[in-house]
This record gives C-alpha cells, structure tokens and sequence, in this order.
C-alpha cells in the first residue's frame, strides 16, 4: 500500500530536502495534471523521491523534462515544476506508469511496470488523450512487453491514442544531452501536428 499523496507545504525557499526529508518520501505519490480529452499525456516512469518531497513531477533540479518541453516549442515558456497545472491550458497532462516514488526506478520490479502498464491504459482509457508519450525506453518496453521498442511513434496505440517513446529526461540519463533531448520532443511534437 502506498502512503498518501501530499504535496510539500514545509518548504524553505532555496533549500532542497535533507536526507531524512528525502528518505520519509519513499512510496509516496504525486498526483497527476489530467483532464480529459488531452492533446497528449505524458508518462514518467515513476516519481523519484526529489519529486515526492516536492509534490510535483520532474521536480528535481537537473532534471530535463521542463526545459525540453520549452525548447521544443510545447510551452511558451520555461515551466517550474510547481506550475505543472499550467500545462493543461496546452491540453497536455502528467502522470507515470507507477505511481511510487522510489530512488531511481532500478528499484521497480518488472510486475510493477507490467501492473502499470495496465493501469496507464486504464487511465487513458477513461480520459481518452489523443497522444500519449512514455518517457523511458526500457520501462515501456517491460511494461508492454516490445523487447524491440525504440524511441519514437509505436504501431501499437493505447485505446484510442497515439503511442510515442520518447528518452527519460532524468539528468542521470547520460544517453541524451539536453540539445539531444530537446531535438527528440521537438520531432516529436512536429510529426504529432502532422498526423
């Protein structure tokens, strides 16, 4: 059982979490920016804990996700992870495939992507976005069993939705730069204003 979902109300401004802080974040959830009917949903793996104790997804700094999304034209400015609700007026949502937080998602087990998976295409189900972009490779590939999966748009759809995979934006993901990054989503969104 995961323990509830708070955002961080005890925050020193200019001060991130101290161990104890991060560690007392371990399961936690952070609750998703949905609506229906979304242009696209995006899907992180799982919170990290950065993001538990925040309460807000992609929150840690060096995380890619914020300034990937504004250099690729998706927003028209650079977001802070506690203004993620103003992605809905873009008709975009957050959510992840686990809703746990966790160190690093190496701690997830395998029935935990599969378990996810399910419920992401549940979610999507219900909210019926037009595109869903799953944000790591390796986890969509577990979680729907596409040994054979690469980054970019899927045969498959979830519902009715248009399936992308695009990289981890996690600062640890030493595979893309943040140009690299940033030329990913914004192919991305370039071949979604085509289809």
């Amino acid at each position: 059982m995961t323990a509830p979902s708070k955002r961080n109300t005890s925050k020193v401004p200019g001060r991130g979490p101290s161990k104890a802080e991060l560690l007392a974040a371990v399961n936690r959830t952070v609750p998703d920016v949905l609506a229906s009917r979304l242009h696209i949903l995006f899907c992180g793996i799982n919170p990290g804990l950065y993001s538990a104790w925040a309460g807000h997804h992609f929150a840690r700094p060096g995380n890619r996700f914020w300034p990937a999304l504004f250099a690729s034209g998706f927003t028209d400015r650079l977001l802070r992870p506690e203004e993620e609700g103003e992605l809905l007026r873009f008709r975009y949502g957050i959510t992840n495939l686990v809703e746990r937080a966790t160190l690093g998602s190496g701690e997830l087990t395998p029935e935990e992507l599969v378990a996810g998976g399910r419920a992401f295409e549940k979610k999507v189900r219900r909210h019926r976005p037009w595109a869903v972009a799953v944000l790591g490779v390796s986890a969509y590939r577990l979680a729907y069993d596409r040994r054979t999966a690469a980054v970019g748009r899927q045969l498959e759809r979830i519902g009715d939705a248009l399936v992308w995979v695009l990289p981890n934006p996690s600062g640890l993901n030493a595979h893309f730069t943040p140009q690299a990054l940033a030329k990913v989503f914004r192919e991305f969104r370039l071949k979604l204003n085509h289809d």
